[in-house]
């Protein structure tokens, strides 16, 4: 991994995702998609084709900006920082995380009655894509990735808030629009390819020469006794053996 050059993809990637995006908000907004079709729908078949299409669709202009720079952001990093990753964990986390929220049933929280709802958005692959770098940044402990991590935690810190339901911190009169299962699952999974994945393309490290106790190479060795033949004003002075002081020597005596 080359830290120092921007890779293509990781300039491709986000320009990609951000088109496809804007493009599902503007077909939903000329009419050729509607509210729930291409949306995921937890336990119902027709919802299963929403695992796929549903980060690609947004209910309004404020949903899809607010995901717009968090995902350029993170797939920026992810391609960045992760280039030989990037795709595996883009493909099995977003359909890791679609599925587990395709699996998770309405539940009831104070009382409210469970509703099926049609989920989209992509704020669980933003989830998904945070955890990841967040916590691939500490297992693998490269001073680089480190500091994305806390750039990470900096500025996506308070999306921990998110994996909760709004019900347990506002008292709602309707059930709450934003999906926390989203959010959660693709936390959880984030974390888990973060564990899976820690060892896998880790940058080898450095070893220097010196490194080497038993290193030998002929051409160092002529280069070497060339430069002794050709500089001999050098090595005139030759090092001379340090002279036992015997005041020192009785110190040491009487240290012990």
């Amino acid at each position: 991994m080359i830290k120092n050059v921007i890779h293509k993809k990781s300039i491709i990637a986000p320009l990609l995702m951000l088109s496809a995006m804007w493009i599902g908000f503007f077909m939903q907004n000329i009419g050729l998609i509607d509210h729930c079709d291409g949306s995921l729908i937890p336990l119902v078949p027709e919802g299963l084709k929403g695992v796929v299409f549903s980060p690609l669709l947004h209910g309004n202009l404020e949903h899809i900006a607010g995901n717009s720079v968090p995902i350029a952001v993170l797939f920026f990093m992810l391609f960045q920082f992760y280039p030989k990753l990037a795709n595996q964990v883009l493909l099995w986390g977003w359909i890791s995380t679609g599925l587990i929220v395709w699996l998770l049933p309405p539940m009831n929280f104070f009382g409210q009655e469970p509703v099926y709802s049609c989920i989209i958005g992509a704020s669980g692959i933003v989830y998904l894509l945070a955890f990841f770098i967040f916590f691939s940044g500490i297992f693998r402990k490269d001073k680089t990735l480190l500091a994305v991590a806390l750039v990470v935690a900096l500025y996506y810190g308070s999306l921990i808030w998110g994996i909760f339901p709004e019900e347990l911190f506002y008292q709602l009169d309707q059930p709450s629009k934003i999906s926390w299962q989203a959010h959660l699952s693709g936390a959880v999974v984030g974390l888990a390819l973060a564990i899976i994945f820690r060892k896998k393309h880790q940058e080898k490290k450095k070893r220097f020469i010196w490194e080497f106790p038993n290193y030998y190479s002929e051409k160092d060795d002529k280069l070497w006794q060339e430069y002794i033949q050709n500089h001999p004003e050098h090595f005139t002075e030759k090092p001379k053996l340090k002279k036992d002081d015997i005041w020192e020597r009785l110190d040491e005596i009487r240290k012990k």
